[in-house]
């Protein structure tokens, strides 16, 4: 399952957003952002924030990867990818088609 998960992902005009359970909130207490669900909470860094802001389902993966490479110089090329496929995987984000 999970290589067709990566397989979905690979695909440039595929649009991810959280999964419905799924939000992103900032933890004061700790200074930090996280994805929390029913059973899991993800602590993002910087990036992981930046990245979970743009997968509104209205962005593609392409789209996104260009819009991170503006703002950082180290997002490789397949980071976007590894992340939201991680997250695919742990069903804490979900993949359309558009």
């Amino acid at each position: 399952m999970r290589s067709t998960r990566l397989m979905e992902i690979a695909d440039d005009a595929a649009r991810p957003r959280l999964a419905p359970h799924v939000r992103m909130r900032f933890d004061a207490a700790r200074g930090q952002y996280a994805l929390l669900s029913p059973e899991t909470i993800w602590v993002l860094n910087d990036t992981g924030v930046a990245i979970v802001e743009l997968c509104d389902a209205r962005r593609t993966i392409a789209e996104i990867q260009v819009e991170l490479g503006s703002r950082y110089d180290e997002i490789a090329e397949g980071d976007v990818r590894r992340f939201v496929a991680d997250l695919v995987a742990k069903h804490g984000m979900e993949i359309d088609h558009g």
